[in-house]
């Protein structure tokens, strides 16, 4: 339900074959799950048409993407995880732990409204932010810009942002893109770093003038 909600913010209905895609396994695997959740309630699937989340469906989906980004971010926080493991550990403590101790995350850290990744958290009553940001590789030359969100959940993606010591929050400006996918020279907090296209397209951000209207 996690990677159907996720789909849905690209187009209305999931095809089995993206959903496939994103989750690593066969098709045939995915329509056979699909097919079993119609009965649920939370999946409207469709031959030929993909699959949609029921409004429970999305109820549900957004109660789980909470306790996922919660949990990111007690790990990271309060028991010193680097930020490309969270994600994995996440995904294996989601569906152990309590709403009770979910809530208790939430008031532990202050009520945050985004996960270490720059995603927002969704609500006890289920409302999530609308998320923004421009791709680094589509960011205007010589602009101040700054670091929103990491587009990526894969952990050696993840440790090679951190390696290059780009954080949430940092003020990047890029200097100069060579052509054809090439690398892309920057400044973070004013040091000259170099970063590749596949990482930069990774990296969101938002231009400091719309930050600052």
């Amino acid at each position: 339900m996690k990677a159907v909600y996720s789909l849905q913010q690209h187009s209305e209905r999931v095809s089995t074959n993206a959903l496939a895609e994103h989750l690593g396994v066969k098709a045939p695997s995915v329509t056979d799950m699909a097919r079993r959740m119609v009965e649920t309630g939370m999946i409207d699937y469709q031959k030929y048409y993909g699959v949609r989340l029921t409004q429970q469906g999305e109820i549900t989906a957004l109660a789980v993407i909470r306790r996922h980004r919660l949990i990111e971010l007690y790990l990271l926080r309060e028991l010193g995880y680097p930020l490309h493991e969270v994600h994995a550990e996440a995904e294996r403590l989601e569906h152990a732990v309590s709403e009770q101790f979910i809530n208790a995350v939430d008031r532990k850290l202050g009520y945050p409204e985004i996960d270490p990744h720059g995603d927002p958290i969704p609500s006890a009553e289920g409302h999530i932010a609308t998320i923004s940001g421009t791709p680094l590789t589509e960011v205007t030359l010589d602009t101040d810009a700054r670091v929103a969100r990491f587009d990526t959940s894969n952990s050696a993606m993840l440790e090679h942002l951190v390696n290059r010591s780009i954080k949430l929050g940092d003020l990047i400006r890029v200097r100069e893109r060579d052509p054809f996918d090439g690398p892309l020279r920057l400044t973070v907090n004013g040091q000259a770093k170099t970063l590749g296209y596949k990482a930069a397209a990774c990296v969101m951000c938002v231009m400091v003038e719309a930050e600052n209207t």
